[in-house]
């Protein structure tokens, strides 16, 4: 048992947060009963157990002050990581988020504060997506972000990730929910994603410090990536996709939800073409999703602050393959054949638009742009 004797009231909200067995909708009806964490640490046990969803066992564990860690490290662990904790009583927690069935009471934070008069849409997808996705998740995370929007995503590889760069490379601000302690990265491989994210936007979680990759945190965070915001953009998912768990999470807390239709060939877009047939709507584009939502660009001015890469100029050799090839994998005997050129003569063309960055080869002699 750890005594408690803090003069941080974020101590004892964490104290909380850190009783086992102690879901959120029973935190927050701790605090509509008692108003203040310190209050309920001084309660009674029948006092605590006429508390809707306090179950006898986590009273006990209350009143035994049974943490699963002590909230005065914790505190310090968390500052010394430059993060901070984010309560459900301060007046920067994010608004949308209060309104769902059980908003996270304690959110630990790394980056700036979340601003009150953005709106947020959420993009998210395969973590194995084709190269069709992670172009389609990027340019609409980016123009999303020249409009005056704002992305959340998981920071998941794949789509997530696409999302979220886009929208950086948009200048525009995103969220990370992640489904780990504040202080993981995960995957290992988004160090510089996380980096600039908590440059540039914000890298938030409801699980405490250390906290590993496990898998049943992720459709738990999904919760938090819909309930920020006004919409949820899915793209390549499969029918078991977790994105699905999340579209579904968004329709219950009355957001809209969005799919990006792909090749009737692809697995990968199952998921979305249910969605469709659902009710969905059908987006290829951020300025689709600003229609649907009824939002007025008058209100919501472009920032079209970048500008596209320019294409190399390509020889006609070359511009009969590019036409050829798109976001989808395409094989080089298709090429050949589609282009009536000989196979040596596509290998070198092949070789040379490589070179200009204009297509990348993957296994398997396929080619995509």
């Amino acid at each position: 048992m750890i005594k408690i004797n803090w003069g941080d009231k974020r101590c004892y909200w964490l104290a909380l947060h850190l009783i086992p067995g102690l879901g959120n909708i029973a935190f927050k009806n701790l605090l509509d009963h008692f108003e203040e964490p310190e209050q309920v640490f001084k309660a009674g046990l029948s006092d605590l157990m006429a508390v809707d969803g306090v179950r006898q066992a986590v009273a006990r564990k209350i009143l035994g002050k049974e943490y699963t860690a002590d909230p005065e490290k914790i505190l310090k662990q968390v500052e010394k990581h430059k993060a901070r904790i984010l309560l459900y009583s301060d007046p920067a927690y994010p608004q949308t988020l209060r309104l769902i069935h059980d908003p996270p009471m304690v959110l630990y934070i790394k980056g700036k504060e979340i601003p009150h008069n953005l709106s947020y849409i959420a993009i998210v997808g395969s973590r194995n997506p084709t190269q069709y996705g992670l172009n389609a998740a990027e340019k609409i995370g980016q123009g999303l972000a020249r409009r005056g929007m704002s992305v959340v995503s998981g920071m998941a590889r794949g789509v997530d990730s696409a999302a979220h760069w886009g929208c950086l490379n948009g200048r525009g601000f995103t969220i990370a929910v992640i489904g780990t302690g504040i202080d993981i990265v995960y995957p290992a491989s988004n160090q510089k994603l996380f980096h600039q994210i908590t440059q540039k936007g914000a890298v938030i979680s409801e699980f405490p410090l250390g906290t590993p990759p496990e898998p049943k945190n992720f459709p738990i965070r999904n919760r938090i990536i819909s309930g920020l915001s006004m919409g949820v953009v899915v793209v390549e998912a499969t029918k078991k996709s977790g994105s699905l768990i999340t579209a579904s999470l968004a329709l219950d807390q009355g957001r809209e939800v969005f799919a990006v239709p792909g090749s009737i060939n692809s697995f990968k877009s199952v998921g979305c073409h249910f969605l469709i047939k659902q009710g969905a709507g059908l987006i290829e584009n951020s300025d689709d999703i600003m229609d649907q939502l009824g939002l007025n660009y008058p209100y919501a001015p472009k920032k079209d602050t970048l500008k596209e890469t320019p294409i190399p100029p390509m020889e006609a050799s070359e511009e009969t393959v590019y036409r050829l090839i798109g976001d989808y994998p395409t094989h080089i005997d298709q090429i050949a054949k589609q282009s009536n050129l000989e196979p040596s003569h596509v290998s070198s063309v092949l070789l040379r638009m490589e070179l200009k960055g204009l297509i990348t080869q993957l296994p398997g002699k396929m080619f995509v742009r």
